[in-house]
């Protein structure tokens, strides 16, 4: 066999000339390298694919054993290889051989030797073939470096892979799993992983493991594994269909522990609750404090602390109890309509319990301390079995918390939650009932200094007020005061009605700007102020002008009091008035439209002003109506818009309305404040003159 196709060869035995035309083809066009050695190692024959290999030309090849004509490397590796088919008669296939190529890099062959023989059976020499497997060796690289890199995955990324057959059995051993889980492998190969699932998950897992074998589709879910140690771990789980063509021949799954991510999950969950529960607390405490802050009197403070006690912790009853002025005994406040927010048992029995009783309210308060009880046990092993069991069968409530009300360190009473059902307070929760009873206490104290000012402010106002006002055939007087709130401080309205020495009667209607005692005092020196001058020259001109020098001398700057004074003859209807800043009065009548007097208001006192007087007269049959501007003025209408529906009611009013003063002014404030929020005092003075008898 020979490469060399230019050189002439002897025809070789056995051969026609066309079989030896085949083969001399095949050898020069085979993607193959082949030669031919004979018994003393030398080449008879080579291709030029094979001469290449070697990087030798042909012709310093043939006839040369590989020790003459190639490189020591490649000829030691060849001759070795000769010598062991030679000798033992068989073919060899030996390791491959790289060699680097003329265009750089390096090729792989695996090279096969085969002994060749004469018809009588003795070895004529060594036949070589050499087959490129370079690219083979590459994919087998490539295939190796995938699975140290997947395997190098695993290990860093803590997968455990197993495989089942296409239905889901187990088919190959998993090390790794059994190592986690503790099964035998016998245990494996017969249950698989499955078994090792929490009883909890492990019904759900399967229908979703055989739904999707059944589907063919991707397995991913988690679950909970039970452990080597009997505890279980979290595993995220994603196992993928293998196939080949249009078959599925096996399942790969792969486990991932999640179990620090979950509990990380769960703790920051916690965490997150946590600081979410503290902040509605906190956003709870201080909507609290805004709602405490505007509590006027102690049931106001009642009725936010209910609020609060059911928003903030769940608490079914709230009661507030202050402390007698002997500290001897707690008082019971409740607010109005809110009669489930009281306490049951013994300390709603009565209005007033005594400190030393063995209750809720009288330990906080006996001991400075908060008082929890989170069960009728505990109840009972803190109060004493005798002494609350009686209490126990007449109340649904089952847990308790008691807190002081403390002012300057001292208590001035109590606050209590209950619950209808055992309950744990936490120390969260604890902290805020203790700032929320430190608000409630400064709460209290505020509505209790309130309500002390509000009644002297009262009964100061009060005093200041006629009690009955003068009639008289030829004139009818009725009033009303009506305060903007029940609770609200009083104000410096006010109202009076006196006889003159000439006979004539004095008609006054006032407002000192501000709230409480104050006004109430500047309203009364105002108005003996009046009366004052009024007995030594009536005109109400001169009256004013008194009263502004005295008010300049007297009052504060920035006080601002208007005031309407008239003095009418009751024989004629017939009189004058002089006009401080004050609303036009009104004149209603049946037969006559509905007016404002047009006259100049003037400005309020201690003003500079030269005072004017108006005449007036009041017909038979009609009305002349003094009033403060809370009857018209609020935040949403304006004086002048106020004034104009005043005109408007009137005109509405009907001949019997118009004929008693008494039903007039209620007419006329019912009317007015209707569909308004009544933000300031109103007063209002009828004066009204009857139809003359036949």
């Amino acid at each position: 066999m020979s490469a060399d196709t230019s050189v002439p060869h002897p025809r070789v035995s056995g051969l026609d000339a066309s079989d030896s035309a085949l083969f001399t083809t095949l050898i020069r066009e085979a993607p193959i390298g082949v030669a031919f050695f004979d018994v003393e190692l030398r080449c008879r024959r080579v291709n030029e694919i094979l001469a290449d290999i070697c990087g030798v030309p042909v012709e310093e090849i043939v006839g040369h054993t590989p020790a003459q004509a190639l490189p020591e490397t490649v000829a030691t590796a060849m001759e070795t290889a000769l010598h062991v088919v030679l000798d033992e008669d068989h073919a060899l296939e030996s390791a491959d051989l790289s060699l680097e190529v003329k265009e750089g890099g390096v090729r792989h062959w695996a090279l096969s030797w085969f002994p060749s023989h004469g018809t009588d059976g003795k070895i004529l020499g060594v036949a070589l073939i050499a087959v490129d497997v370079t690219e083979r060796r590459r994919a087998e690289d490539v295939i190796r470096r995938t699975g140290e890199r997947y395997r190098s995955l695993v290990e860093a990324s803590s997968q455990v892979v197993w495989v089942t057959d296409p239905s889901g059995q187990v088919s190959d051993d998993a090390p790794e799993w059994r190592a986690i889980t503790g099964q035998s492998i016998e245990d494996y190969s017969a249950d698989g992983w499955l078994a090792v699932v929490h009883a909890e998950d492990r019904a759900r897992i399967d229908a979703t493991w055989q739904e999707c074998i059944a589907a063919d589709r991707l397995f991913e879910t988690n679950y909970r594994i039970r452990t080597r140690s009997g505890t279980y771990r979290y595993y995220d789980v994603r196992a993928v269909p293998i196939w080949r063509g249009d078959e599925v021949v096996e399942w790969v799954g792969a486990n991932i522990d999640v179990t620090g991510q979950r509990e990380a999950e769960e703790m920051r969950g916690r965490l997150t609750e946590q600081l979410s529960a503290a902040a509605l607390r906190t956003a709870r405490l201080q909507q609290a404090t805004s709602m405490l802050a505007e509590a006027l009197t102690v049931s106001n403070v009642v009725q936010v602390i209910t609020e609060v006690g059911r928003s903030a912790i769940g608490a079914d009853r709230s009661a507030v109890a202050l402390l007698d002025d002997d500290k001897l005994w707690l008082r019971i406040i409740t607010p109005s309509g809110a009669a489930d927010a009281a306490p049951q048992g013994r300390e709603a029995s009565q209005e007033s319990f005594q400190v030393s009783a063995q209750t809720v309210m009288s330990v906080a308060v006996r001991e400075s301390r908060p008082f929890l009880a989170r069960s009728p046990d505990d109840l009972r092993l803190q109060l004493g079995r005798n002494e609350i069991d009686d209490f126990l069968q007449r109340t649904d409530e089952r847990a308790w918390v008691g807190l002081p009300l403390l002012a300057a360190g001292a208590p001035i009473g109590a606050l209590r939650f209950a619950f209808t059902r055992p309950r744990e307070i936490t120390e969260e929760e604890r902290v805020f009932l203790e700032a929320l009873a430190g608000q409630c206490a400064l709460a209290v104290e505020r509505a209790l200094l309130f309500e002390r000012e509000h009644k002297t402010a009262e009964e100061l106002q009060l005093s200041l007020l006629p009690g009955v006002l003068p009639q008289l055939p030829t004139m009818q007087l009725s009033a009303l005061y009506n305060p903007a709130t029940r609770h609200v401080q009083v104000g410096g309205d006010w109202y009076d009605a006196f006889p003159l020495p000439d006979d004539r009667m004095a008609i006054v209607v006032g407002d000192v700007m501000g709230k409480g005692v104050k006004a109430a005092a500047g309203m009364g020196r105002v108005r003996n102020a009046l009366r004052a001058l009024a007995l030594n020259d009536p005109r109400p001109a001169a009256v004013l002008s008194g009263l502004d020098r005295l008010f300049s001398a007297t009052e504060d700057v920035e006080q601002f009091t208007t005031v309407v004074y008239a003095v009418l003859d009751p024989e004629t209807g017939t009189g004058v008035f002089s006009n401080a800043g004050h609303p036009p009065p009104l004149l209603v009548g049946p037969d006559i439209p509905a007016t404002l007097n047009g006259s100049e208001p003037g400005t309020p006192l201690g003003w500079p002003s030269h005072r004017q007087q108006t005449s007036f007269s009041i017909e038979p049959g009609n009305t002349l109506v003094f009033y403060s501007d809370g009857l018209v003025e609020n935040r949403r209408r304006g004086v002048d818009a106020g004034l104009d529906e005043l005109v408007g009611v009137a005109a509405d009013a009907s001949p019997e309305v118009v004929g008693d003063p008494e039903i007039l002014v209620n007419f006329l404030v019912d009317r007015m404040l209707a569909g308004y929020e009544q933000d300031d005092d109103v007063t209002v003075l009828a004066l009204h003159v009857p139809p003359k008898t036949a």
